[in-house]
């Protein structure tokens, strides 16, 4: 151990210490441990917390986002006067004030393919306490190509899952969901949500597993996918195998790092090639729509839910909510000018591709969502 003296260390530990499946051995394994955290948010805040106050010896957090105030309501390890500071340094702040034995590393960085496998050399275990389908399905194959445990969990609104992916151990994440789902179809804490004390309680459980793995204690989650309703207040386990058609880990298909840097560079020059190919104009900047609206029939359809609407609204919006609209459709005439709205974007966007399908001839998405509405056109209004 080091920072504080041995003595001052024991009475820090000393509950730790009394315990027989941890004791002094157990303390020497989390001190030498090396656990990087993937996000410093909702998450990743618990993780952090409870992982250096148990005197796990060194942390690696890595995040390239900033504190906003929307965070405060459940990213606890950081301030009101954090705000616009990068997360990593908020959080390592944070943690040096709560534990000066525990040693920080920072990666000021979005995770990707180019540094993946860099970072996570340094490490022992990985800690998932990302918000995105594309760095999670990166970490599971880097883990898979390194063989290092995954503790992974996700939240939304006032649910949870939670596991942990350990190839050659139990099944990885591709086991479970090969695939990522297209972009927009599932809507994250931004757009739907999320209760702030479930990331405590699930994020709290994650640093749980992860001081299990490292003391090798008790019974960790391989194989068995916890669930959590917080508005039942339960907890469900399914157990989970490694799946034999697996595109990561089956017999026959074990990435490499070799592999997976193939898979990933591949994947980002199409994106990238999509992204160079010209499209046709389907977004309508807040700036122009009140301009749009004086067209013969033109239309605005707000896709949010009422909690959203009650907060702020563009006045003249019509209500149709997105599941509604997807399976319904909006009605009216199909060569009725129509712009699509919700938060950010994201959902629009899906509604207004389904509504184009349909045979709706003129349809564009509300670029930015109301948020950009309000920064744009309306600054006097609150955001969310």
């Amino acid at each position: 151990m080091t920072g504080e003296p041995p003595s001052t260390q024991r009475e820090r530990y000393s509950r730790h210490l009394l315990l027989p499946h941890i004791g002094a051995a157990g303390q020497e394994q989390l001190a030498d441990a090396r656990v990087l955290v993937v996000g410093a948010g909702g998450l990743g805040a618990p993780v952090l917390t409870y992982l250096a106050a148990a005197g796990v010896g060194t942390l690696g957090i890595i995040d390239d986002d900033h504190v906003e105030l929307s965070n405060l309501q459940r990213q606890v390890i950081h301030a009101t006067r954090d705000v616009g500071r990068h997360k990593v340094d908020s959080a390592a702040e944070f943690i040096a004030e709560l534990n000066p034995n525990t040693n920080v590393v920072l990666f000021d960085r979005r995770l990707t393919i180019d540094n993946v496998f860099d970072v996570l050399s340094q490490f022992d275990i990985i800690v998932d306490g990302t918000d995105n389908f594309p760095t999670r399905y990166l970490l599971n194959d880097a883990c898979v190509a390194t063989e290092k445990p995954y503790v992974w969990a996700a939240i939304f609104q006032f649910t949870a899952a939670l596991t942990i992916f350990h190839a050659r151990n139990g099944p990885c994440y591709r086991c479970i969901y090969p695939t990522p789902p297209p972009p927009g179809s599932v809507p994250g804490c931004a757009e739907g949500g999320v209760l702030g004390a479930l990331p405590g309680l699930v994020g709290t459980t994650q640093a749980l597993e992860t001081i299990k793995l490292i003391a090798d204690v008790g019974t960790p989650l391989r194989g068995r996918l916890a669930t959590y309703d917080g508005l039942a207040g339960t907890w469900d386990y399914i157990p989970v195998n490694a799946s034999p058609e697996c595109p990561s880990c089956s017999p026959g298909n074990y990435l490499t790092q070799h592999d997976v840097e193939q898979r990933w560079r591949a994947l980002s020059s199409s994106r990238t090639k999509e992204k160079a190919t010209p499209m046709s104009n389907t977004e309508l900047l807040p700036q122009d729509l009140q301009n749009f609206l004086t067209k013969p029939g033109a239309r605005l359809i707000d896709v949010r839910t009422d909690f959203e609407r009650d907060i702020v609204s563009i006045p003249d919006a019509e209500h149709i909510e997105m599941d509604t609209a997807l399976s319904q459709g909006v009605g009216g005439e199909k060569d009725a000018p129509l712009v699509i709205m919700c938060r950010s974007g994201v959902r629009s966007d899906q509604v207004a591709t389904h509504l184009r399908a349909a045979g709706h001839e003129e349809v564009y998405n509300l670029a930015g969502g109301i948020l950009k509405w309000v920064k744009d056109v309306a600054p006097d209004q609150p955001v969310y």
